[in-house]
């Protein structure tokens, strides 16, 4: 416990100035959070078959283009550049051919790469969107994973009975889900209407919170699957006591991929 304090006030004591400060320390920070998220599910994924190192070195340069991809400081637009989505594809299927060996490389393995690259690549990219767009933004959305993770751990430490998913995580019960996510829209909700201000409704600024909050946990969730599917408790062990980067940032990947869905209604 007190290796995981510790870990908690470096983080904190790192993150909190830059996320202040945004603009380049931000976005240098947010692209290294992302390299480090690849090579850890690189690595996992490396527990049952390597990639060539051409490939990874790729896969590197692929995403530091897609976070790096921002389009405007102000607004958030719904922009598609294909140019990037036919470099991503062309350069990890192309490899295939090139090896021409299935142990080396395969169309599972650029599958899989072509998929984390979209995925992680997106979730960074928005996370510096977020940012530049409003710091009161990227504060609630970071509430609304914390809240949610922490009430959800209390509740179902002390009253937790049913379990929800014991195959991917154990301990989390339906208790925990139903505390977490109260408390987490509660005070997330008034946050928002406090600090930031708005004319949305409380129901539909409640409906909107929810989806977030749920939709983190899912996040928790998916993540856990994959380290269960690769027999692993943590992606790395980078952060003593907490594991590794997608540990602690795998609810909050979620909450921003979908905050793209609903922030035109906030």
């Amino acid at each position: 416990m007190k290796k995981r304090v510790i870990s908690a006030i470096v983080m904190l004591a790192i993150i909190i100035p830059i996320s202040i400060i945004g603009e380049t320390p931000f976005t240098i920070g947010s692209l290294i959070l992302g390299l480090m998220g690849l090579k850890e599910i690189i690595g996992i994924r490396e527990s049952k078959k390597q990639f060539p190192f051409f490939v990874k070195f790729l896969s590197y340069i692929l995403i530091t283009i897609l976070i790096l991809n921002l389009n405007g400081p102000t607004i958030f637009e719904y922009l598609l550049d294909y140019r990037l989505i036919s470099m991503i594809v062309f350069s990890l299927l192309i490899p295939i051919v090139i090896f021409h060996d299935n142990k080396k490389y395969n169309i599972n393995d650029a599958m899989f790469l072509i998929g984390t690259i979209f995925f992680l690549g997106t979730a960074f990219n928005l996370m510096i969107l977020v940012r530049e767009y409003s710091l009161l933004f990227l504060l609630f959305l970071v509430l609304i994973t914390t809240l949610t993770d922490t009430f959800a751990y209390i509740t179902g430490y002390y009253i937790g009975k049913t379990k929800l998913l014991v195959d991917i995580s154990p301990k989390k019960t339906w208790e925990g889900v139903l505390g977490g996510t109260f408390f987490g829209v509660l005070i997330s909700s008034m946050f928002y209407y406090q600090v930031i201000g708005t004319n949305i409704s409380a129901f539909s600024l409640a409906v909107i919170v929810t989806f977030l909050s749920l939709l983190g946990q899912i996040g928790d969730l998916v993540f856990s699957s994959i380290k269960r599917y690769y027999n692993k408790k943590d992606f790395s062990n980078l952060i003593p006591g907490h594991g590794g980067i997608l540990d602690r940032l795998d609810s909050l990947i979620f909450v921003l991929l979908g905050f793209v869905l609903v922030i035109s209604l906030l």
